[in-house]
């Protein structure tokens, strides 16, 4: 299976499908483009790891249409991707929430636009749990317009929220990840012979029992990531989109679960919760050597009370703009990050001073994770952001800044991992 991957980072889709297997997966066209930044240090990382595909350095937004109808002339048969989420993301507020019209959430369409001229036979897509939710003033609307242009391409797509941890792995980074297969696949017209056998049986007046049966049991994210087999909290919706986009951007009015399957213009949502049958991986597992953790990464002094202060409870008088006094409140967390438990979610900030940063306690010692421990925590190689290849082919070493940047960006390779292979047993079986 031929593969371009957009919104590429540091390569996290390729070393997923890689690890599932990399006689399957062959990735041709990658691309990495991050605005406002001179040095293209993530494309660069790029380079020096995948010297034999064609990179593409260009803001995707002006990626000629030509170039992908190459590469469907050259027989990318797949789209993989973790599109900006920016604009949907939990570190904006609500006030500046901007949703798919946003300058990062607007890239969504160059997804389509890939898509429309490549024709791809799936895509695997990832983004911030919080999209299912977006914009705040009308929920689930962004995603609802999302799903209707897949139908609109001619594509169904199956989502799932899945949390690294529950599943075996070193951080609890919730992410919604979509699988998205166009509807003359193997695997949908089995589906649709499916719905075909229960309407002409006379099993029952709607579709309900196939997505409950698909959901819970026969999709891709269910053979891979298994659930418990009833909703949580009876939580179910079910929907029919409007083949009008602007109507179910002006009116759209419904509720997305984090897992469910929209085909053929209907979608089937439920939430569902996992069956906590994997153990994770502890920060315990993932630390290196004392010997190899650098001095600078020690925090002591007035560095550890600003650590105090952030990850403690507050309440702050502020004035808004408008001249409007209100108190700012925030509760306390733990002085530092439990050994015995998976690392929490790693955000682009995790090189800074910042509650969000992960602060070890290690033998009445305080310190920074190092990048190695950050790579791991995403099923990384170690050291893979190591070294980069600038344009004049020189080899240099990336900062430490930048490589906790990259992987608070990135996602867990692992969960690409499982999702390749089930996707290879799918495309080899239909």
């Amino acid at each position: 299976m031929k593969v371009f991957s957009m919104f590429d980072g540091v390569g996290g889709f390729i070393i997923g499908l890689n690890d599932a297997d990399p006689s399957y997966f062959q990735t041709l066209y990658s691309n990495q483009y991050e605005p406002s930044r001179k040095s293209q240090d993530a494309f660069e990382v790029g380079l020096y790891r995948f010297p034999d595909m064609e990179h593409i350095p260009d803001d995707v937004s002006t990626i000629e249409d030509k170039k992908f109808i190459e590469m469907k002339e050259n027989g990318v048969d797949m789209i993989v991707g973790g599109f900006p989420c920016q604009d949907y993301s939990v570190a904006r507020s609500k006030k500046h929430e901007m949703g798919i019209e946003g300058k990062k959430g607007v890239l969504f369409w160059e997804i389509i636009r890939a898509t429309e001229h490549i024709k791809p036979k799936y895509l695997i897509l990832e983004n911030v749990d919080r999209l299912l939710k977006s914009p705040s003033k009308q929920r689930g609307r962004d995603f609802a317009i999302m799903l209707a242009a897949f139908n609109e391409l001619g594509y169904s797509v199956e989502w799932r929220v899945i949390n690294a941890a529950d599943y075996g792995r070193a951080q609890r980074r919730r992410r919604v990840f979509f699988f998205v297969y166009r509807n003359d696949t193997g695997w949908a017209k089995h589906w649709d012979n499916e719905q075909a056998n229960i309407a002409s049986n006379n099993l029952l007046d709607d579709e309900v029992t196939l997505y409950e049966n698909y959901i819970f049991r026969d999709g891709l994210f269910a053979r891979q990531f298994p659930i418990a087999n009833t909703a949580y909290k009876n939580r179910h919706s079910y929907g029919e989109l409007s083949s009008d986009i602007v109507e179910i951007s002006d009116t759209f009015v419904g509720q997305v679960w984090n897992t469910g399957i929209m085909r053929h213009g209907k979608y089937y949502s439920i939430d569902t919760e996992p069956t906590f049958e994997e153990e994770p991986i502890t920060l315990s597992d993932i630390l290196v050597p004392e010997n190899e953790v650098p001095e600078s990464l020690y925090v002591t002094g007035e560095k550890l009370k600003k650590f105090e202060y952030l990850r403690g409870p507050k309440k702050i008088e502020r004035t808004s703009a408008d001249g409007h006094q209100y108190t700012f409140s925030e509760g306390g967390m733990s002085p530092y990050d439990s050994l015995d438990l998976p690392g929490r979610t790693m955000l682009t900030s995790e090189g800074s001073v910042n509650r969000s940063t992960h602060l070890l306690n290690i033998n009445n010692k305080y310190r920074l994770i190092t990048p190695i421990e950050a790579e791991r925590m995403q099923d990384f190689p170690d050291d893979w952001t190591k070294y980069k290849k600038t344009s004049n082919g020189e080899i240099v070493e990336v900062s430490y800044r930048m490589r906790m940047f990259f992987m608070g960006n990135a996602l867990v390779t692992g969960i690409v991992k499982r999702i390749g292979e089930e996707l290879k047993e799918i495309d080899s079986e239909y």
